[in-house]
């Protein structure tokens, strides 16, 4: 068994992570990232955003937040700056698109928003592959059955003379590459992730052409043509309000929004980024207009006048797609599977970094070096195996997440493999402990490698924008003593008043549920951050000042999406 151990750790080594290494390409990252934002046309897309939220915005709006797995539609109400403790009401919701229960969230928590009616649906794999009007009919049927709820609701609890308004306000956060020329409308660019949609769209027109089929059906008293995956049917036809699209933006920009306006400003701490790992990954910053590509600077319609060389404006960086490959080449990180993995794929080699790092491909990842070892190592026959060893996307990212992470030992997993990933029944294989521990030891380095990707693309990011000072990477080391940057527990700001917190606004499941992942990204990040402080003999090294801290913007999609919608209404 240990003989079998040693072969499997050197097996497995092409997936381990060091810090000098990470440190390494946290430098190139910082490069690369800069150049891109001067060069490339895919990648660090400006939003028609210059300034972040106060706090101080009010207003009720419908939000709207589709990723890459569900879509989301809800009110969201902006109460501005409440001082007093009091609770406010939250709804919260499930898959199937019905509201499970009203709970209490205290004001210290979320003292800024409302949320009412929110609802949420799976987006089918064939809804994916549909064509265009396909899927926004679809996303048209979810938001009139909330609107309609809406409506119903407010009747209900006035008077059945209420006045229905006439227009909604809208905010829609849309998980996908995105070309803006203003804050109420998007072209939208070859989505990924599955999506079959790979023309540049309008993505406003889609989104309304869904829904006005409600207003004109509904007014005639006729119920619209069904569709796929349709929401419950509304109970009684409504007359429902046209809607008007007030802000779209990417899901890290509305990660970056909501926590800007729902948490208070705090001595010596601001939200300097915007983050999701998720079913894919993303990175929003602010960047000044002058660091981006003259085409980027001249597409969009600001309200500023005079000289904008020193304008920031907030950028979607688009940081997987492949113009980030050569740093992870460079160093070594691709490993053969990641290579085996890209092949496959729906679009090789468009997006490496997210590949290595999100939640639609650690599965799979997982899937493809396990089979690897059990077949090349211990000499099974691939036949003879369990599904989800053999058939592509067949292990999840979801069972790694909930029950091969948790359980902590080969031992305590084997009778749960041999129960959920049975092997064929004319097969003589089985689930050992031995095959039990190689999965378990994929699960986690998979988890641990893409945390530490990560945690060198936030400082790389961070360097890039001059938030952090990434010396010349070629310079020596010196020691690095234990403490200098305090590590922030349980995601809380940190205290001193003599260290600068900068906040990363994070959200998606991957980082949020997969066991560990955000304590060891956090620690990564520690380290990184201890390394930099400490390079060279500068007692002006500002990195001494700083602290980069995780801290989860929960629901920010669709928060974001109404919290801009008030921000451009203010």
């Amino acid at each position: 068994m240990a003989e079998n151990q040693t072969v499997l750790d050197a097996f497995l080594q092409p997936l381990s992570v060091d810090i000098d290494r990470l440190q390494r390409l946290a430098h190139q990252f910082a490069t690369t990232y800069r150049y891109l934002a001067l060069n490339s046309n895919d990648q660090f897309l400006p939003t028609p955003i210059t300034t972040l939220p106060s706090g101080q915005e009010r207003g009720r709006f419908l939000a709207i937040d589709l990723g890459g797995t569900n879509l989301r539609v809800g009110f969201i109400e902006l109460l501005g700056d409440i001082a007093d403790s009091e609770s406010r009401d939250v709804v919260t919701s499930i898959p199937n698109g019905v509201p499970t229960s009203r709970d209490k969230t205290n004001s210290f928590d979320q003292p800024r928003i409302r949320r009412t009616f929110e609802k949420a649906w799976p987006i089918g794999e064939h809804l994916k592959m549909d064509k265009a009007e396909d899927l926004f009919a679809w996303i048209g049927d979810c938001i009139a059955e909330v609107v309609s709820d809406s409506v119903r609701a407010s009747r209900r609890e006035e008077s059945e003379d209420e006045v229905i308004p006439e227009e909604l306000l809208m905010g829609v956060t849309f998980s996908f590459p995105m070309i803006q020329h203003s804050l109420s409308e998007a072209t939208l660019m070859p989505m990924g992730k599955g999506f079959a949609i790979t023309s540049n769209l309008n993505l406003g027109k889609l989104l309304l052409a869904g829904y006005e089929r409600h207003i004109t059906s509904s007014s005639n008293g006729v119920s619209p043509d069904a569709h796929l995956d349709k929401p419950a049917k509304r109970r009684k036809i409504e007359r429902l309000p046209r809607l008007k699209i007030a802000a779209i933006t990417n899901d890290t920009v509305a990660t970056l929004a909501s926590l800007a306006y729902t948490v208070k400003s705090r001595p010596n701490s601001r939200v300097a980024m915007g983050l999701i790992v998720g079913t894919g990954t993303n990175a929003t910053i602010p960047m000044k207009l002058a660091d981006l590509h003259p085409s980027k600077q001249s597409q969009l319609r600001l309200s500023q006048a005079g000289d904008l060389k020193d304008v920031e404006i907030v950028v979607n960086t688009e940081w997987t797609i492949n113009g980030t490959a050569p740093p992870l080449k460079k160093l070594g990180f691709i490993t053969k599977w990641d290579k085996v993995l890209d092949e496959a794929s729906e679009a090789p080699g468009f997006q490496p970094f997210e590949y290595m790092t999100a939640g639609r491909y650690l599965g799979e990842l997982a899937r493809l070096i396990t089979l690897d070892f059990i077949t090349g190592k211990l000499g099974a026959q691939e036949g003879d195996l369990p599904v989800a060893l053999r058939r592509r996307n067949a292990l999840t990212t979801t069972f790694l997440a909930t029950v091969v992470a948790p359980s902590g030992s080969s031992v305590l997993l084997l009778p749960q493999l041999r129960k959920l990933l049975p092997a064929p029944e004319h097969s003589d294989w089985q689930w050992g402990t031995e095959e039990a521990e190689v999965l378990l030891k994929v699960a986690r380095l998979v988890q641990k490698r893409s945390a530490g990707l990560i945690a060198a693309a936030i400082i790389g990011l961070l360097g890039c924008t001059g938030e952090l000072e990434l010396n010349d990477e070629h310079s020596p080391d010196s020691s690095v003593p234990n403490g200098t940057i305090s590590h922030v527990t349980d995601n809380e700001l940190s205290p001193q008043g003599d260290i600068e917190d900068l906040v990363v606004a994070f959200t998606g499941g991957t980082i949020s549920r997969y066991p560990e992942f955000l304590r060891t990204c956090q620690g990564f990040i520690d380290e990184l951050l201890s390394k930099e402080a400490n390079r060279g003999a500068s007692e002006n090294n500002r990195n001494r000042t700083k602290s980069v801290v995780l801290k989860e913007a929960v629901d920010g999609g669709i928060i974001g999406a109404g919290v801009l919608a008030g921000t451009a209404c203010a």
